[in-house]
């Protein structure tokens, strides 16, 4: 059995409590008028000006200020400028919450899926790792309500991260009214509620049925049982994800959309949740734990982040060029507002999540060393944040982007849940599945 340090248990629970600390102060410091966004921008422009992240927007040929571009605008749409960098503002440290909410989320979602994969496959490698997986996917539950929860403030408009959400915007915008029967907050809550609970109960049976597995001596009942959800699970799952990926992200860009986008979200999260596994499973072995598991499941594990991590980028030069060659305005602005906008973490999310990967991870011999493989996983999970950030930040927050406070206070915060909650879940069943029947195949897994 595990058994969770004082040490790491104080250690998550200072950064829940530093992370809700500096998002309180992040929320307070939001301008509450137009004037306080005059005043925050005559005070920049007094400083020097800079780029995007710093709140300066400058013309093309990088000699307009805040201020007098402002000016120019107000001449013809009065504050119309203001309010929307207030709006902007305001809207930050929301999306900072939302960005790093769904990211830790995606973490237990994609290791659940990865899970249902290994009962759906029978597979014979990975019995001795679902301990580690059920105590990551237990993340779920208290994830899946802070999320929600944020979902419904934003679907019913309390605060304007979904410019779909607010009926002033949609009553000017006839592409919106024509989606209204989609994108309408009732319905957005009901399909997000539907997502989650189908998800939280199939990890509720299938941990329940491999708890009794465990104590079945008699045959495999409950392994088939297993096996059966997981299967139909699976089947809900591909569909549920991609129509959670339309609703929570698409659809901050309301006016454009991506055939691809419900993969590429996947290719992130699966990724991401492998990655994860690889890393607990890395750390447990490190304190003396796990020693049922030996190089070949690390480098199994390693081969799932690298291959996962080419399928990424796959889908992602696929959505980025077919749309980039194609040159519709309504669609390649997307990109072009990341690449002017976000250029440092729109190309450097690139480089994380693939070029890093694809030189450490290729040799095969760099897969079965620990700090190899450890090393690979930080900067993947970085990159797959970066990634999300990207996908949400320019829809929400424009040009009025930094990292600040809200950003690094919702990590702090979401990353100390996440370590609380599924070291907590290791402490509740023995870290070996010993009633699975594959469990001596996977106990002698070498090659």
């Amino acid at each position: 059995m595990y058994t969770l340090s004082n040490r790491l248990r104080l250690f998550s629970i200072i950064l829940m409590v530093v992370g809700l600390v500096g998002l309180v102060v992040g929320f307070a410091q939001r301008p509450g008028s137009i004037q306080e966004v005059k005043e925050m921008m005559a005070t920049h422009d007094a400083h020097g000006g800079g780029h995007g992240e710093s709140h300066a927007e400058k013309s093309d040929h990088g000699k307009e200020t805040h201020g007098e571009k402002a000016d120019e605008e107000d001449a013809h749409g009065g504050d119309a400028h203001y309010e929307h960098v207030l709006h902007q503002l305001q809207n930050k440290p929301w999306a900072s919450l939302y960005v790093a909410a769904f990211f830790f989320f995606m973490i237990a979602l994609g290791v659940l899926a990865f899970y249902a994969i290994q009962f759906a496959s029978q597979s014979g490698w990975s019995p001795v790792l679902f301990r580690v997986m059920e105590a990551i996917t237990a993340y779920l539950v208290p994830g899946g309500i802070v999320l929600f929860v944020i979902l419904a403030l934003s679907g019913f408009h309390i605060n304007h991260l979904f410019v779909w959400a607010d009926p002033k915007v949609v009553e000017h915008d006839a592409l919106l009214q024509g989606k209204a029967s989609w994108l309408n907050g009732t319905w957005f809550i009901i399909r997000a509620a539907f997502f989650l609970a189908g998800w939280m109960l199939y990890r509720h049976f299938a941990v329940k049925y491999s708890r009794l597995q465990d104590e079945d001596s008699t045959g495999n009942k409950w392994y088939k049982k297993s096996f059966k959800i997981s299967a139909a699970f699976l089947v809900f799952f591909i569909y549920t994800e991609s129509m959670a990926s339309w609703d929570w992200i698409m659809s901050f860009d309301p006016h454009w959309f991506s055939t691809l986008f419900g993969w590429y979200v996947f290719a992130s999260l699966f990724v991401s949740g492998i990655t994860t596994i690889a890393l607990l499973t890395i750390y447990l072995k490190s304190k003396g734990y796990l020693e049922f598991v030996n190089n070949s499941h690390i480098h199994d594990l390693a081969k799932f982040m690298f291959g996962i991590s080419v399928f990424w980028t796959y889908l992602w030069f696929s959505q980025f060029m077919l749309i980039w060659y194609s040159n519709i305005p309504e669609e390649v602005t997307y990109f072009i507002t990341r690449i002017e906008d976000y250029n440092l973490p729109f190309f450097g999310m690139l480089v994380m999540n693939f070029i890093f990967p694809l030189l450490v991870l290729m040799n095969s011999d760099f897969k079965r060393v620990n700090w190899f493989v450890v090393m690979a996983g930080i900067v993947i999970l970085c990159g797959h944040y970066i990634d999300i950030f990207n996908m949400i930040m320019p829809a929400t927050v424009g040009k009025s982007w930094f990292i600040g406070i809200s950003e690094i206070s919702a990590v702090l915060l979401f990353l100390g849940l996440f370590l609380f909650v599924v070291f907590r879940a290791l402490t509740k069943a023995p870290l070996l599945a010993k009633g699975n029947p594959y469990i001596e195949e996977s106990k002698h897994f070498h090659y």
